[in-house]
């Protein structure tokens, strides 16, 4: 089986050495910079509970277009990077293969299996490309638990979680998402398939919905958050507003989600940085839409109030703008 992984940095990278070191598929990687020149020298390693695994790949290029057609792409990008290599994913596929979308919050598929006509989410997809280049029957959705760092060029080490949740957006079983899943197990990634993956969705964007865009906007690890009081509570007001949402669309998590208890910055928790804390302080832009903005509007089209993300939105975009677009110098 030939695999891809598309964007081999700290989630795909820890996917990437675990199926190297598997050799149970052919696999090539995307990456950039330096992290690509050390991958193409020494090859990709990963650090994992006191393990030390990986190898060679058989591919390594920051150019898609000079693989094969491989038989599974994982991407493992950023949310508002994909549109523009909508077409390079494309060209990768071969025939009947799909490419499975680990992202954080809400995915550009969205109304594919639930309202074709209404197709891209313009959040997400501003000019349709993925839509329109790629096609979301060429997907698999995805939802990742796994915290890891590139902590130096070629290397990664993982900390915590490895579950891999992967599932057609149709909602039906499939030979493909069962495919992906056996080889992601075989490596030892904790594959699994489900039937509901915007469920699985809602689920991790319960832990996120409030960690993510309260860290980058504070500059605060979930650590430190007990020193300032109400932050928790603004918190839980975004989680709330989460799951009623949700229950707008049809996911009622109200009685298996406490908000109070998906809020990860709770004394006895470890105070790590969210990915968003983490892109804020590297001066990268971070997925606001996908976690945050597109939430605001299902509540705006089904009628839902949102006034804790109301607020923490335009901010959000404000610091998104200041850190990765610094102003002209004149």
């Amino acid at each position: 089986m030939k695999v891809c992984i598309f964007g081999a940095g700290a989630v795909g990278g820890n996917a990437a050495a675990r199926l190297i070191a598997a050799r149970d598929a052919e696999v090539s990687v995307v990456a950039r910079g330096a992290h690509l020149a050390a991958i193409r020298e020494k090859g990709l390693t990963l650090h994992t509970g006191g393990e030390t695994l990986g190898g060679m790949p058989h591919a390594a290029t920051d150019d898609p277009s000079t693989l094969p057609p491989q038989d599974l792409v994982v991407v493992t990008l950023k949310a508002h990077s994909l549109p523009a290599i909508a077409g390079q994913i494309r060209a990768l596929l071969a025939p009947g293969a799909a490419a499975v979308f680990f992202t954080n919050g809400v995915p550009w598929w969205w109304n594919h299996g639930i309202d074709e006509e209404e197709g891209s989410l313009p959040l997400l997809d501003p000019d349709g490309l993925l839509w329109r280049d790629l096609g979301p029957d060429s997907v698999l959705g995805g939802v990742v638990y796994s915290a890891n760092a590139v902590t130096e060029p070629g290397v990664i080490t993982h900390t915590a979680g490895n579950r891999w949740i992967i599932g057609e957006p149709t909602g039906y079983a499939s030979p493909r998402a069962d495919a992906a899943a056996e080889v992601f197990q075989r490596a030892g990634l904790g594959g699994e398939v489900t039937t509901d993956i915007r469920k699985a969705m809602w689920e991790k964007l319960a832990l996120n919905i409030a960690a993510n865009p309260l860290c980058a906007l504070s500059r605060l690890p979930l650590g430190r958050w007990h020193e300032v009081p109400g932050l928790g509570e603004l918190g839980i007001g975004m989680i709330k507003e989460m799951l009623a949402v949700a229950k707008a669309l049809g996911w009622d998590l109200t009685s298996a989600v406490d908000p109070a208890a998906a809020l990860p910055a709770r004394p006895g928790r470890p105070g790590g940085k969210p990915s968003m804390l983490q892109d804020a302080e590297a001066g990268r832009p971070m997925e606001v839409e996908a976690i945050v903005g597109q939430l605001q509007a299902f509540g705006r089209d089904h009628g839902v109030p949102t006034p804790a993300i109301d607020v923490v939105l335009p901010l959000l975009r404000a610091l998104d703008a200041a850190v990765s677009k610094p102003p002209v110098k004149v």
